[in-house]
C-alpha cells in the first residue's frame, strides 16, 4: 500500500468576493494574504504535486487540511478543480480532512461548507463512525489493504490571530469505538488530523495554535500496537514517536503544498507511506519540488527529538 501525503494547499481564490465578506476574522486574514502569504503560496505548485502523485502511481492520497485561505467558497471550488483535473483519482482513493483554515469563520461551520465541497471524499466503511453533531462527517473510516485510514476534524472557528484546534470528546468517544471494530484492529492505523498530535513546549504557544486535547487523543490511542498519525498546519516536515501501551505510532507531518521556502524541510512537497501486506511500515519519505523545472528531490523526513 503506497499513500501520498499532502498538507496545507492554501488555495486562494478571491475573483468576484464581495467586501462584506471581510467583516469579520477573514479581514485580518486578508492583511496576512497581502502582507507575507500571498508572496510565498502559490498554486501552481499544488498542481505540479497533484500531477507527479499520479505520476508516483500511489494507492491512495490523504489531504491533512487547511485546503483553503479564508474558507470562501470560490476557494473550495478551486479546490476541487485542482482535485478534479490535476489529481484526477476516485474520491474513493483520496482521504480529506479539513483545517483551521477550512472553518476560518463560524458561518463556514454552520454552512457545513467543507463538507458540501468534499462529501465524497468522506464516505466512512464503517456505519456508525461519523459524529452526529458538529461537520456530521467525522470520524470517517476507509478501510483499504492492510490499512484502515480514518479522518478526524480538529479544525474550530477561533477568534482572529488563534488558529488554535480541537478533537472534541463525541469524535474522540467515537474514535474509541471505532479502534475496538474487528476491521479496524486487524489493519494498521492511518489517522489524520489537521493538527499535530504533540503541542508545543510552550503554554502560549499550544493556546494560540496547538491541538487543546492532544492528551485525551494520545490515551484513545493506547490500544494501537503501530501505525501512522499525519498531519500539517506546522508547514514543515517532521516525524516523532507516539508511544502506546502496545507500541509505538510514527506522528508524520507534512509540509504546505504550495509553500515556497529556502529550506528543503519547509519546501512544497508531499510525503510517501510504503505499508506491506503484513500492515509492517515499510518506508517513509519525503518529495520535494524543485520549481524551476517542476522536479522532485526524495529526502528522509526529518526526526524532532
Amino acid at each position: 500500500m503506497r499513500i501520498a501525503h499532502l498538507s496545507d494547499l492554501h488555495v486562494l481564490r478571491l475573483d468576484g468576493v464581495g467586501p462584506h465578506r471581510f467583516l469579520n476574522k477573514r479581514l485580518t486574514g486578508y492583511a496576512n494574504i497581502r502582507l507575507k502569504r500571498g508572496h510565498t503560496h502559490h498554486a501552481r505548485y499544488v498542481r505540479a504535486i497533484a500531477r507527479e502523485i499520479v505520476r508516483a502511481g500511489v494507492d491512495h492520497v490523504a489531504i491533512t487540511g487547511d485546503i483553503t485561505n479564508l474558507a470562501l467558497d470560490e476557494e473550495f471550488a478551486a479546490a476541487r478543480e485542482i482535485l478534479e483535473a490535476d489529481l484526477g483519482l476516485s474520491p474513493s482513493q483520496v482521504s480529506i480532512v479539513p483545517g483551521n483554515h477550512d472553518l476560518y469563520t463560524g458561518g463556514a461551520m454552520r454552512g457545513r461548507r467543507f463538507a458540501k465541497y468534499f462529501a465524497e471524499y468522506l464516505e466512512s466503511d464503517v456505519a456508525d463512525a461519523a459524529a452526529a453533531g458538529g461537520l456530521g462527517a467525522f470520524p470517517f473510516v476507509k478501510l483499504r489493504g492492510p490499512c484502515a485510514i480514518v479522518g478526524l476534524s480538529s479544525a474550530v472557528p477561533r477568534p482572529p490571530l488563534v488558529a488554535a484546534g480541537e478533537v472534541g470528546h463525541a469524535q474522540l468517544e467515537r474514535l474509541e469505538r471505532i479502534l475496538s471494530h474487528p476491521d479496524v484492529k486487524e489493519r494498521t492505523l492511518v489517522l489524520l488530523l489537521h493538527h499535530p498530535a504533540h503541542n508545543p513546549p510552550s503554554r502560549i504557544k499550544t493556546l494560540l495554535e496547538g491541538l487543546y486535547d492532544a492528551e485525551h487523543l494520545a490515551r484513545s490511542l493506547q490500544p494501537v500496537a503501530r501505525g501512522l498519525v499525519l498531519h500539517g498546519h506546522l508547514h514543515r516536515r517532521q516525524q516523532r514517536p507516539l508511544v502506546t501501551r502496545r507500541g509505538s505510532l510514527h506522528v508524520v507531518g507534512a509540509t504546505s503544498a504550495s509553500l515556497h521556502h529556502e529550506h528543503a524541510a519547509r519546501m512544497a512537497g508531499f510525503n510517501l507511506y510504503e505499508i506491506d501486506d503484513d500492515g509492517r511500515i515499510a518506508h517513509i519519505e519525503a518529495h520535494v519540488l524543485d520549481p524551476d523545472n517542476d522536479a522532485f528531490s526524495v529526502a528522509d523526513v526529518p526526526l524532532v527529538s
